[in-house]
């Protein structure tokens, strides 16, 4: 069996969402570790050590004289993480940083021109890694709908849901059209990251729909607050082709003129009523044939955190020479940009019209 390098990464920022890829070193360190972990507070770093084992510093100078990591994570609030990229850069460590790159349009322009063309900054954009997205995303560039011709996407929020719209579609950073609205409506509400409320009592709950007009194909966003935890909205996704469609997990296409032919993408997950083999993902399969396997089997991961270990696993590549960038600043510019004109359109009731950004050069 061929060995798998460790990957070795630095982490700017102590927050929960930090804790997902500490996590990943505690349940493979074979494949991951963690070379240390910024915080702003020496109290701070001591929970972290405490709670992980890893070292703490209180600067990015002091966590690189240690050890020299493959790539840094920064995962730290919005308006921090322009700048802490920006140190990195500057000291020529290839960077990590979690969505969005920055908080606004003027933030994205001035980061890409300080770091866009150093070739060292890759963006935490995971969902096209996940299980299921990935095994449809390998239908569609397989050619089994057709050319793609529209995504209609009811599932996560703003530039990841974009993400996997302009993944689908295949569009890059061409200007395109927004039209947004926004309905408020009764929904209970009893699950948020904090767990279960106990409190089934409706809330008043915004749901934004919008348009995205690539010209000649078209991206169709829904999503409702706290979508990601309420268990009573349900997730959705479909990819229309000029030969057939996606609907979830069910595709129907056709294999010559007069036939209709319907498939669905299969999972073989383990560890279910009398299966010992543990619980676990093994692959995805189409008509027989597997279009998606595990990269981490035997973990017992979530989809979410098998798509974290993967961009990981793929930015510690990138770092090291030894496989492509997994998703680079300028698509994860355009992702955030088209989410900031769906807010825009939310808010002034209006068509936005997005231009071509320098990053598209």
């Amino acid at each position: 069996m061929t060995s798998v390098a460790q990957t070795r990464f630095g982490i700017v920022g102590s927050g929960w969402r930090g804790e997902f890829f500490l996590r990943l070193a505690r349940l493979l360190p074979e494949r991951f570790r963690v070379t240390g972990v910024v915080t702003r507070t020496e109290s701070r770093g001591a929970d972290v050590t405490a709670d992980w084992g890893v070292r703490t510093f209180r600067t990015t100078s002091e966590l690189l004289a240690q050890e020299r990591p493959d790539f840094v994570i920064v995962s730290v609030p919005w308006s921090v993480t322009p700048e802490a990229t920006r140190e990195l850069v500057v000291a020529g460590v290839p960077v990590l940083a979690e969505t969005p790159p920055a908080a606004d349009l003027a933030g994205l322009r001035s980061l890409w021109a300080d770091v866009g063309g150093s070739g060292l900054v890759q963006v935490a954009e995971q969902y096209l890694l996940m299980p299921g997205h990935a095994a449809r995303l390998a239908l569609v560039r397989a050619g089994v709908l057709g050319e793609p011709t529209s995504v209609q996407i009811s599932s996560t929020h703003l530039y990841h849901a974009v993400s996997l719209i302009r993944g689908l579609l295949g569009v890059g950073h061409e200007s395109a059209e927004v039209n947004a609205r926004a309905f408020v409506a009764p929904l209970a509400n009893p699950l948020s990251p904090a767990g279960w409320s106990g409190d089934d009592t409706p809330q008043q709950l915004a749901t934004t729909l919008a348009t995205i007009d690539f010209g000649g194909r078209m991206g169709l966003y829904d999503f409702t607050d706290n979508q990601w935890w309420n268990p009573l909205r349900t997730r959705r996704l479909v990819v229309r082709g000029s030969r057939g469609e996606l609907v979830d997990d069910r595709v129907v296409r056709l294999v010559d003129p007069t036939t209709p032919v319907e498939s669905s993408l299969v999972r073989r997950q383990t560890g279910l009523d009398l299966n010992l083999e543990g619980l676990d993902l093994k692959h995805i399969s189409f008509d027989g044939d597997v279009v998606y396997r595990n990269p981490f089997v035997g973990s017992g991961m979530s989809d979410d955190d098998i798509a974290v270990a993967d961009i990981v696993a793929r930015t510690g590549a990138w770092a090291r020479e030894e496989g492509p960038a997994p998703y680079s600043l300028a698509e994860a510019c355009q992702d955030h940009l088209i989410s900031l004109a769906i807010g825009e359109s939310v808010r002034t009731g209006q068509p936005v019209v997005t231009d071509v950004e320098a990053w598209a050069r």
